[in-house]
């Protein structure tokens, strides 16, 4: 007489495909951050690039947290080919534009699995998401003020001496932003 392995994937079939998708562009992303770190670092943009790579590992950080939820739901982790990041930015200015495309697209996609898990009534899920939605808005403010950095600095016609400066902040500058939901009338 056989006996029959019960099913323990509480994950849908589409719903365990779309987190692995996001599996993937995590890794691309942490390939991609990694890419622009060197490359920064051979544009003698040491700080830029510390910072960059700091980002690398949280983005890998973001494909273990998914590859952890698919395991503890019982789902099957693939793992595939990640594609071979962009060339290389023009220009600082341009690196910026590229790290908030980036975190916009990402956005993007994280949002429709939060959506997926909502129309399938996976909550687990959705509420897993939730994590990912909230670090979208911090990801997305901290290039726009990488972006709003780069302009102070002058944009694409960014000096030496102001480059220097901001290659030296942003060594400093922590890996997160503020939150707009910790904002008070006292601390806006």
């Amino acid at each position: 007489m056989k006996t029959k392995i019960m099913n323990t994937n509480r994950l849908s079939k589409t719903l365990e495909k779309a987190l692995n998708d996001q599996m993937t562009k995590e890794a691309h992303a942490a390939q991609i951050f990694l890419s622009y770190g060197a490359w920064a670092d051979s544009q003698g943009c040491g700080g830029i690039a510390n910072f960059l790579f700091r980002h690398s590992g949280e983005e890998r950080n973001h494909m273990m947290k998914l590859v952890e939820y698919i395991l503890k739901r019982g789902g099957k982790v693939t793992v595939t080919a990640i594609p071979a990041p962009p060339a290389d930015p023009k220009s600082i200015n341009d690196c910026f534009e590229k790290v908030f495309q980036h975190e916009v697209d990402n956005t993007t996609a994280i949002y429709a699995v939060a959506k997926m898990a909502h129309s399938e009534e996976d909550w687990a899920t959705w509420n897993f998401m939730q994590w990912f939605v909230k670090e979208q808005i911090e990801e997305e403010t901290l290039a726009m003020n990488l972006i709003d950095k780069i302009k102070i600095a002058g944009g694409e016609n960014a000096n030496s001496h102001s480059l220097y400066s901001l290659d030296r902040d942003l060594e400093k500058t922590p890996d997160d932003a503020e939150s707009a939901e910790d904002a008070t009338t006292e601390n806006p």
